[in-house]
């Protein structure tokens, strides 16, 4: 067993070597005369003396920074307020009693609030809904936005990774998205929103979370989780996509990173395909010496997705990367409630 995991281990190497040797024959010497080291199982390779140490140590040695070091980066184009809080304390905020659960695909109504939230708690599940009703919303979010002990964070992909981006001071972040009065004061200094992306009223994602054992009435949660619902229209149909593009000309961005697909997934099948077909026609607006980094959330709608696909290949011949998120697997974007980070003195 011993030697056939040698020879295994010897063959693989060997093959990954030629692969690295065909597709990057530009990579420093260094890096792949480390890689081809590993295959000699002697004492004279420096590092781990077990197969996968001793792998992972040569693959290491393979990575190296880029070349080109960015300087400008323009993100967009989905951006909102996500608030925060106890969802047991808002629905009895909201004058809401316990009783059966029920899931709704979409939610009209505070009862259909409860019913879903109820549903899910007492499942110990995750779950995200759109909320039909823009006033019974608006009503909710002010509720659970000035409720005590709510948090506010940026939300949104796009908005996150131009906050990330934004630490680095040697960076320039562009950002474009649906930015309202709250999420321009959480965004940090260093990341510019054209005029053309602010907005009278944010874009809120009301997150409800509930503790492992938590009651409300008969209901227990077997675990900790977090309902999350709003009424967003702008991210869903990627309203600022067109700003976004209009404002690389002027920023002149060595990357472009673009996030929001996913918020279609609400959107008719038809809303879905003009509006791809639109998104196809915008990338190839941005000059080809340009990298774009295509950023896709979690995603639960197959059809979507290989739309997504299709027209990702039908761009083959641009420096385009995909990359896929799947939020099960990710930290949180926002610690549990009571862990909460107190709010950075550079944020504005």
């Amino acid at each position: 067993m011993a030697l056939w995991r040698g020879s295994a281990y010897v063959g693989f190497l060997a093959l990954a070597v030629g692969c690295v040797f065909l597709l990057e024959p530009q990579l420093p010497h260094s890096a792949l005369h480390s890689l081809w080291s590993a295959l000699q199982p002697g004492p004279t390779y420096p590092g781990p003396v077990s197969p996968e140490g001793r792998l992972a140590a040569a693959w290491d040695a393979l990575i190296v920074r880029p070349a080109q070091r960015w300087r400008r980066v323009a993100v967009g184009v989905n951006a909102c307020v996500d608030v925060v809080l106890s969802g047991v304390k808002l629905l009895q905020a909201l004058g809401l009693n316990p009783g059966d659960g029920k899931d709704h695909s979409i939610l009209h109504s505070r009862n259909d609030l409860k019913e879903a939230f109820t549903h899910f708690m007492g499942k110990g599940a995750a779950a995200e809904r759109f909320f039909s009703d823009k006033e019974t919303f608006h009503d909710v979010a002010q509720v659970a936005s000035k409720f005590p002990g709510a948090q506010h964070y940026v939300g949104g992909n796009a908005a996150l990774i131009g906050q990330k981006f934004a630490a680095n001071s040697d960076l320039k972040v562009l950002l474009c998205g649906p930015v309202g009065p709250k999420l321009h004061e959480l965004l940090d200094d260093n990341v510019f929103v054209p005029p053309e992306s602010l907005q009278e009223v944010d874009e809120f994602h009301l997150i409800l979370e509930y503790q492992a054992g938590e009651e409300w009435g008969q209901l227990k949660a077997p675990h900790a989780n977090r309902f999350i619902f709003s009424h967003d229209l702008s991210n869903g149909a990627m309203n600022m996509l067109e700003v976004f593009v209009s404002s690389l000309e002027e920023f002149q961005p060595d990357l472009v990173v673009l996030s929001g697909l996913h918020m279609m997934e609400g959107q008719s099948k038809e809303f879905q395909r003009k509006r791809l077909l639109e998104v196809v026609t915008s990338i190839s607006d941005i000059p080809v010496g340009i990298p774009i980094h295509l950023e896709l959330a979690s995603m639960t709608n197959r059809e979507l997705m290989s739309s997504i696909m299709h027209q990702r290949g039908i761009e083959r011949n641009r420096e385009l990367e995909t990359s896929m998120r799947n939020t099960d697997q990710l930290p949180l974007a926002h610690p549990p409630l009571g862990m909460c980070p107190q709010p950075r003195s550079s944020m504005r």
